[in-house]
């Protein structure tokens, strides 16, 4: 008989992590990716407060002083993947998938569009109708952008990824243009239902939605110090 072959995916909660020590977890798990020494991964974090500039950033859209952000306890990184400049902090759901592409035809373009349904259908379990706009990468219900997307790929495997807005402090964005983009405001689940969201209850919704758009049979948690060890 034919062995079943399982499409599995490892499930790694970081809780809330300063944005350096994730950046540096998904080099390590790209690394081993590529090396097909595990399969695709999604973490799943939030973040101390910490605004992010992609390549594409415009500097003008960064509105205070660095050392402003410095007295204000907020971090600032340059980095590599595309996309404008924007906020990550708590109350806000950070997905980070690790996927080789080679095996999802190497289509960059359709793994965008791919991240944008996980998350309008996760919504709409809320009752939130959210949708895209044309030739902006996102989420948003009601003209309000609640989901951020920006991706990297590294030899056709993906990190950074998207950010989901649910009990997020929205003052921070006034600290920034939010993704290059001033016609549409910030919205965030709590505000747009009237009542506080746990955290945990988007997170589920987001990671169930996951699993089933991309179509893996099987999750496995894991901790990154069990992929580590597994490893050496």
């Amino acid at each position: 008989m034919q062995k079943l072959i399982l499409k599995q995916l490892y499930y790694i909660n970081l809780g809330r992590i300063k944005y350096d020590q994730a950046w540096e977890i998904q080099k390590k798990l790209i690394k081993l990716r590529y090396e097909s020494a595990i399969p695709d991964c999604l973490i799943v974090c939030e973040h101390d407060p910490v605004l992010t500039m992609g390549r594409g950033t415009d500097k003008n859209n960064l509105l205070v002083s660095k050392e402003s952000l410095q007295q204000k306890g907020i971090d600032l990184f340059e980095i590599e993947r595309g996309g404008d400049i924007t906020f990550h902090g708590p109350g806000q759901v950070i997905l980070y998938p690790i996927i080789n592409l080679q095996s999802r035809d190497k289509d960059a373009h359709k793994y965008l569009r791919d991240l944008e349904l996980v998350v309008i259908k996760a919504l709409d379990e809320l009752g939130l109708k959210a949708s895209i706009k044309k030739g902006l990468t996102g989420i948003w219900v009601n003209d309000q952008k609640v989901g951020a997307i920006g991706v990297a790929l590294s030899k056709w495997i993906t990190y950074h990824g998207l950010a989901l807005n649910v009990n997020t402090d929205l003052d921070y964005f006034k600290l920034i243009n939010p993704c290059g983009i001033t016609e549409y405001p910030v919205g965030s689940i709590s505000e747009l239902l009237g009542m506080e969201v746990s955290i945990d209850t988007i997170i589920n919704l987001l990671v169930d939605n996951f699993v089933r758009h991309f179509g893996y049979d099987e999750i496995i948690p894991q901790t990154i110090q069990e992929i580590i060890d597994n490893k050496n």
